[in-house]
């Protein structure tokens, strides 16, 4: 019976009969993500997927690294896709057998299916250069890794961060008010900044939030420049999505981009916020990194110097040619936080260098590096102002980098930038550096164009009321068009301008203040002009990057009617993200849900994933605000929860 009952059992062990419940095995999968210098890349999307279904998802940390844990045993691929690096694609197996660390390498071309990780595969890096795996210890937008506190996000029972207060544009009547006058703004800071915000797992200031910015850090499909121009001038006509029965007017302005063999030799000196403030992994050390990625584009033609400026200022690099590297990365390499913040020192020791080296025909620039926090010497913007003015006028130009968190000084060095010629840009992470000083380097530091301001006057029999999206701090008085000693944007090497106007057709009800007649003067006839076709005209003023005068565009807008463009729609989805997010009063129909159903269907072609990554920011804010207020559904309305 014994012999019988043991035949049995084996047979059935055999057919697969057996107690032994089915592997249940979990394990953990982390690594590290780094692009194709093999440097690290930090706030990175990575996904874990399984048969093409996101099961996971996660950034990486300061240090580049991820990890998730609790995965079941099976085979998956850890993808990671970076707007402006490329994507990465690694297939993995799990088991009951201690992980291995992957290392995802970013492809600028297209993410590598065939890329397969093993302990004998020979692709994992050294151990030395894997950082410790950090664990995650809570949701979306703690503080914590395993416990420990993240260093690159903002201690906010310390936070100083300073914003301009923005009074958003209104509408006024084409009647009584018929030129708009403002100034072309290619900051993308706003963009960064709020970006920062959403990932950080908290909606941005309202101060933070520049609709011309979020708009401009796009680039748009418009015509190429003609001989003789610096850029071009497209305008497009569309139904408004936000208001119906109103319209989007569109302007865009597009300089030609500059090939990398016809760049001007270079002449740059950074100006480095050292003080004790920028001692954490997203100020000093992300510079750092920033500045390693630009100095591998030096040429022999080329120069640069560092300055550094906390309670006193120095130079830490003197003036040296781009075929230097050893010399240019020791430099790097040894800068180290402490002290105070005496920024005006550091600034007129910073133009004093660039001076004495300026190239003629070449590219002379100051780029700051900065929190902003000016707190020794001169404090006030007033006076920080009058010392850019100052400098501006003898061709070296100011570029500033913001980067952190709790203290960022957001107001003062937008201001800066805008007196001195340059662009105010905010590094969130590494690949947002590299986007700025390596893949728009022209854009950044090239100047086509200056002074570059535009003025649209609107038909009143064909336009009954307009509103200017965005460009606040950039309106301008009607007199100063023609007035060319006012300061006004600039356009560099393959930079796209935007601009948005909201029309109101004449005769529609609108609550806007009017005028009463005048008493003195008689009223104006009205020109056959108004009884034609169009609907406004573009204006623009520029000066070359080295003149004085200013030379004049002019651009007439017929009245026609046309459905969203391309271009239109997607600028509207950016405007209709950041209206949203300021509590706009003409925010209109606009819903989180319409503001990506426009980016989805505008999105095009989006190679480097900058459109993607927008739709994803849409959806993590319509997600914060719905925590936010809870009586409200995913879109914002009142629901009777």
């Amino acid at each position: 019976m014994r012999l019988l009952l043991s035949t049995l059992a084996i047979a059935l062990m055999a057919a697969g009969f057996t107690q032994t419940p089915p592997s249940t095995a979990v394990g953990v999968i982390s690594g590290v993500v780094v692009d194709g210098t093999g440097t690290v890349v930090a706030r990175a999307p990575v996904e874990l997927l399984q048969s093409t279904l996101v099961v996971q998802s996660t950034t990486t940390d300061a240090r580049g690294a991820f990890r998730f844990s609790s995965v079941p045993a099976g085979i998956y691929q850890v993808r990671a896709v970076v707007p402006g690096f490329g994507s990465g694609l690694v297939t993995v197996a799990v088991s009951d057998k201690p992980a291995v660390p992957l290392r995802v390498v970013l492809d600028p071309i297209a993410p590598r299916e065939d890329l397969r990780v093993t302990s004998e595969s020979g692709s994992l890096p050294p151990k030395a250069a894997l950082p410790e795996p950090a664990t995650w210890a809570g949701q979306a937008g703690d503080a914590t890794y395993a416990g420990r506190p993240r260093t690159f996000l903002p201690q906010r029972d310390f936070n100083t961060e300073a914003y301009a207060h923005v009074v958003e544009n209104g509408f006024h009547r084409a009647s009584d008010d018929p030129l708009s006058t403002f100034a072309i703004d290619v900051d993308t800071a706003s963009y960064a900044n709020v970006r920062r915000f959403l990932d950080d797992g908290a909606l941005p200031p309202a101060g933070a939030v520049r609709v011309e910015e979020l708009i401009n850090y796009f680039r748009f499909d418009y015509a190429d420049p003609t001989a003789g121009r610096p850029f071009s001038v497209t305008t497009e006509l569309g139904s408004c999505p936000w208001a119906p029965g109103h319209r989007l007017v569109l302007i865009g302005l597009k300089a030609a981009p500059l090939e990398a063999d016809r760049t001007p030799p270079r002449n740059l000196v950074f100006l480095l916020d050292v003080s004790g403030s920028m001692n954490t992994p997203d100020k000093l050390p992300l510079v750092k990194s920033a500045m390693r990625m630009l100095a591998a584009t030096l040429t022999p033609a080329d120069r640069v110097a560092i300055v550094t400026y906390a309670g006193t200022s120095g130079v830490a690099l003197p003036t040296t040619t781009g075929a230097n590297r050893t010399r240019i990365d020791r430099a790097i390499a040894d800068l180290r936080p402490g002290g105070s913040t005496n920024g005006a020192s550091g600034i007129r020791l910073a133009y004093e260098l660039a001076a004495a080296s300026f190239i003629d025909g070449g590219i002379n620039r100051v780029i700051l590096a900065t929190d902003g926090d000016f707190n020794v010497g001169t404090t006030s913007q007033s006076e920080l102002v009058r010392l850019i003015e100052e400098k501006r006028q003898g061709g070296v130009f100011l570029s500033v980098l913001g980067v952190g968190t709790g203290n960022l000084k957001d107001s003062t060095m937008e201001l800066i930038a805008n007196r001195g010629n340059g662009n105010y840009s905010y590094l969130d992470s590494l690949h947002e550096a590299r986007r700025v000083l390596v893949a728009e380097a022209g854009a950044t530091l090239v100047t086509v164009a200056k002074d570059v301001k535009i003025q649209v006057e609107f038909n009143p029999a064909r336009v009954g009321a307009y509103r200017l999206v965005g460009y606040e701090n950039r309106v301008l008085a009607n007199r100063d068009f023609n007035d060319d000693t006012k300061d006004a944007g600039e356009i560099g090497a393959g930079h796209t301008v935007t601009a948005l106007y909201e029309i109101v057709p004449p005769g529609d009800s609108l609550d806007v203040p009017t005028v009463d007649p005048l008493k003195y003067q008689p009223v104006a006839r009205t020109p056959s002009a108004a009884g034609s076709d169009e609907l406004l005209t573009v204006k623009l003023r520029y000066k070359q990057p080295d003149g004085d005068n200013s030379q004049l565009i002019d651009v007439p807008v017929r009245d026609r009617t046309t459905a969203l463009t391309p271009n239109l729609g997607f600028a509207a989805a950016v405007a209709e993200f950041g209206m949203l997010l300021n509590d706009s009063a003409h925010v209109g129909q606009s819903t989180w849900t319409t503001a990506r159903e426009l980016a989805r269907r505008f999105r095009g072609t989006d190679p480097d994933g900058y459109r993607a990554e927008f739709i994803r920011l849409v959806d993590l804010a319509a997600a914060l605000d719905a925590q936010r207020r809870p009586d409200r559904d995913d879109d914002g309305a009142v629901t009777d929860r």
